[in-house]
Order: structure tokens, then sequence, then C-alpha cells
């Protein structure tokens, strides 16, 4: 009886070790991604095809690039995916915590101004757009198009897309205050593809035939004008690491994200690779 009752512990042990190292095995390779949403159809396309042949799980929201900044810092995320460069301040909070954060460019990326389908306006200069969004030009009719009232819609300002849409755009001028901000790229199409008077602006990789494309300053929004900066209104995209706490799936899955297959994926996600394919 002593010796069935010895066994039966040694099981016991043996069960709760395997127990905890699968625990910790699991809880090692999955991987959390927060941040853009711009960048989110990269890293969605990019984590399918990286677990296929890692079996390593990658959960992504797409929270703003701001909040996928924040959560980096304070440890509630792996990787942060951003369409803007880290700013001062959080560079500084960073430090302050003493957290070592890189930063990674996985693409380019254009930001695009789009109306309904049925708006004859067709290109806009960049002193347009701004006029538009501070205000000063209120109805289609002073851009050539339809005697009616602009609605605008804009991202909130925890967005990327609308810090850098801020700084090549507005100049750092407040968009007007009656703007229908919106949460992600996803809404604006969804919302301007559905009011004939709207005007918005997405990533390059959200371009559909719901809505109608704006080239900007006569500029077409088209992948050799994106990488080549002929387009006014290109930007990098990142993911952005803490070094101090860098997991090897996470580091795993940026080095596929870099590859050549990854950088495919890239550009079927329509967007512009960082590296010549």
């Amino acid at each position: 009886m002593k010796f069935i009752r010895l066994l039966m512990l040694f099981f016991a042990i043996a069960v709760s070790l395997i127990v905890s190292q699968s625990c910790t095995k699991s809880a090692s390779d999955k991987v959390v991604v927060k941040g853009s949403t711009t960048v989110l159809p990269i890293a969605q396309k990019a984590s399918e095809a990286f677990y296929k042949s890692n079996r390593i799980s990658i959960s992504i929201s797409g929270t703003g690039s701001g909040d996928g900044i924040k959560s980096l810092i304070d440890g509630s995320c792996d990787i942060a995916n951003s369409s803007r460069e880290m700013s001062a301040k959080e560079k500084e909070m960073a430090a302050q915590k003493g957290e070592q954060i890189k930063e990674i460019a996985i693409a380019y990326d254009m930001i695009v101004p789009i109306v309904h389908p049925s708006n004859p306006v067709k290109n806009l200069t960049l002193e347009q757009l701004k006029a538009i969004y501070d205000g000063s030009i209120k109805n289609w009719k002073q851009l050539g198009g339809k005697d009616e009232t602009i609605v605008v819609i804009s991202r909130d300002s925890s967005s990327g897309t609308y810090e850098v849409w801020e700084s090549k755009v507005m100049k750092k001028t407040e968009v007007r205050k009656d703007a229908l901000l919106q949460a992600s790229n996803g809404t604006i199409v969804s919302t301007v593809s559905q009011n004939t008077k709207a005007i918005g602006y997405v990533g390059y990789g959200y371009l559909s035939d719901s809505v109608k494309t704006v080239f900007v300053n006569n500029v077409e929004p088209t992948i050799p004008n994106g990488k080549s900066g002929t387009y006014p209104i290109a930007r990098k995209l990142y993911m952005y690491v803490n070094e101090n706490k860098l997991k090897a799936a996470a580091r795993s899955y940026i080095d596929f994200v870099l590859s050549r297959e990854g950088q495919e994926l890239v550009k079927a996600a329509g967007f512009i690779p960082v590296i010549d394919l």
C-alpha cells in the first residue's frame, strides 16, 4: 500500500511538471500585438502565414497607434503597430521606465482622400484639403463639384493616421469642430461610401470600389509614386518592440514580416514593401 501511495505521488508530481511546462511554453510563445488599424491588414495576413509554419499564436487588436505604443511601454503587449513615429513624449515615458523601445519600419503607405463615387471632384491640392478640414471651404461648388455642403469625416486624435494628416495637411491647424470622427479606416470607408457629400482619408490598403480616390496635387496615389515620395502624403509603417522584454517568438514574427515572404504579404495587403521584390 505504501508503494502504491508513493507511485501515485510521483505520478502527480510528473503530471504537475508537464502541465507547468506546457503553460510556460504557451505563455512564452503567444505574442500580443496592439495598435494601428492601418497596419492591421499586414499583421493579420502575416500572422496567419506565420502560424502555419511555426504554430505560434499571434493575438492582434486594432486599438490605434497611440494605444499600441502605450501598451508596449506598460508591458501589456509584445509588439506595437504604429502608422507614425513615436512622439518625444512617448520616448520620454519609455526612458523614465528604463525601457528600450526599438523602431522597425515594415512598409510604406499613403494617406488618400476619398469621396463618394458620384462626386465629380477628381483632384485636390494640399491647400484645398486643409481648407476643407479647417472649415474655410464648406461647399463642393467651391471645388468644381455640386452645390452641396461638405460633410467632413476624420480620424480620432489617438490615430496615427490622424497625426500624419495633421502634420502633412493641416500643419497643426485644428480640424473643424463639426467633423465626424471615426475610430478606424474601415469605418471611414463605410461612412463615405454611404454619403454623397462626404470626404474622408484612409490608408492606401483600405481603398475599395465603394469609394472614389482623389488625386493630391495632381499626383495619383500609386505604389511607385508612394515609394518614390512623389505622392505628397506618404509615410512609413512601423512595428515597435521593447528590447528589454522581447520574446523569441515576437522576434521571429517580425523577422518573418521583414522576410521576402512577409513583404509579399505586405504587397498583397495593398501596401508598399520596404525591400525590393
